[in-house]
């Protein structure tokens, strides 16, 4: 109620002491298991209170608020979050967890309203691990429980403590099934929300690679988990992720998609990288010869890296040294080591012509010994023409001297 609320209250007659006791009447009516926001307003050796507004107030154990060192990480005036108990001789309980020796107590209510209970796993055991919850209780944690993922080397949790959640409570306390999954998807959920209004596409971030598939690789940026796929992992053809990336590693990715609705999200380790066609110009020179390896074979030729993440095509007119092939597999093979000449680079479009030394040193001696043998060869149609000439002149003259002949004769 507000202070001009609560005037014009006074003003029509209203109970000032009703009005005062529904100031924090909210806080008396509090359920078990419900999260609350209290100033921590005195601190004793076993005990923190808390101001709970009005004149209630709550009792917290100072134990629950030591750091590894002993020494108490809060200090009066600051605010916890704290789960309701219950009213013990009129003085309400709270709990940031379940433990110690007060966990005994507070199981069964821990339980009912979904208060976290804090608990050290003690071993392994068929199928999860033991938990003990404060001095004498003991829980069970499936395997896939314990983590958001499946966890590689279980015996890295041994002796280690956690919040758990109570997901099955039998037979007076005695069957207690835990789970720690369950306070981690929530978690992990809150910093989600969190996240939507600072995350962008194209925006780089850090991650940790959670796991690898033949895909590509899995990556966690803290609250969100997307897919790195193999094609984005770098400028170079990759066929087996595991050779370049592992569980575990720190990464630096751009966000490609953020589908918050459908809970998709990918990742490029590629886009974060310098492209090696804008300083191409520095790596391969157009006419000079360089050695690269077969990456990949076609119908119509094969592609050759040149240079980190550059490949260029070797076409297969470009393979017969002069002869026809049926398939480029017939002159070379994947992964092959070969000299390769750079014929023609575009960098607009990203393609480099190539073609094989020697195969073009065979193409051009071919012509030079069709030139020569044509130069050396007698032209049949010179002679042919000549022939004709030096005939016709012979039977001209021939024929001459007979018709002289006949003339003489017939004078005589």
């Amino acid at each position: 109620m507000s202070s001009d609320q609560a005037m014009d209250s006074m003003k029509d007659g209203g109970d000032f002491a009703a009005m005062f006791e529904s100031s924090f009447s909210e806080n008396e009516n509090l359920e078990p298991g419900q999260l609350v926001e209290a100033e921590i307003v005195r601190i004793s050796k076993e005990w923190v209170f808390l101001d709970l507004g009005g004149k209630s107030e709550g009792a917290l154990a100072t134990s629950e608020l030591l750091g590894d060192d002993g020494v108490i990480s809060v200090k009066e005036g600051e605010t916890v979050s704290a789960y309701y108990l219950a009213n013990e001789q009129g003085q309400k309980l709270f709990t940031t967890k379940i433990g110690g020796a007060a966990a005994k107590a507070h199981l069964e209510n821990a339980f009912e309203n979904g208060i976290p209970v804090e608990g050290e796993i003690k071993k392994e055991i068929k199928g999860g691990f033991e938990v003990h919850i404060g001095e004498a209780i003991r829980g069970f944690c499936p395997y896939y429980q314990v983590a958001l993922r499946r966890v590689s080397d279980p015996e890295t949790l041994i002796g280690q403590t956690f919040n758990f959640q109570i997901i099955e409570f039998k037979e007076g306390g005695r069957n207690i099934i835990l789970s720690r999954r369950s306070i981690l998807e929530e978690e992990q959920q809150e910093l989600k929300e969190k996240l939507k209004d600072v995350l962008e596409v194209g925006q780089v971030v850090e991650g940790e690679i959670t796991s690898i598939r033949d895909f590509g690789a899995f990556v966690d940026i803290g609250g969100v988990e997307g897919l790195l796929p193999v094609s984005e992992i770098s400028y170079t053809r990759i066929k087996d992720v595991r050779t370049v990336l592992e569980e575990g590693q720190r990464v630096s990715v751009a966000i490609l998609k953020l589908d918050w609705d459908n809970d998709r999200f990918s990742f490029s380790l590629k886009d974060t990288l310098a492209n090696p066609w804008d300083i191409i110009e520095s790596t391969i020179v157009e006419g000079t010869c360089v050695t690269g390896t077969v990456a990949r074979i076609t119908d119509f030729g094969a592609f050759v890296t040149v240079a980190s993440g550059i490949d260029g095509l070797l076409h297969i007119s470009n393979l017969g040294a002069g002869r026809r092939i049926n398939h480029p597999r017939e002159v070379v093979s994947d992964g092959e080591e070969l000299e390769v000449s750079i014929d023609a680079i575009d960098v607009e479009n990203k393609r480099i012509s190539l073609s094989l030394p020697h195969v073009e040193q065979k193409k051009q001696d071919i012509l030079a010994k069709k030139r020569d043998a044509n130069q050396k060869a007698p032209d049949l149609r010179e002679e042919f023409q000549h022939y004709s000439q030096e005939k016709t002149k012979k039977t001209t003259s021939s024929m001459g001297t007979f018709a002289d002949l006949l003339k003489g004769t017939g004078e005589k």
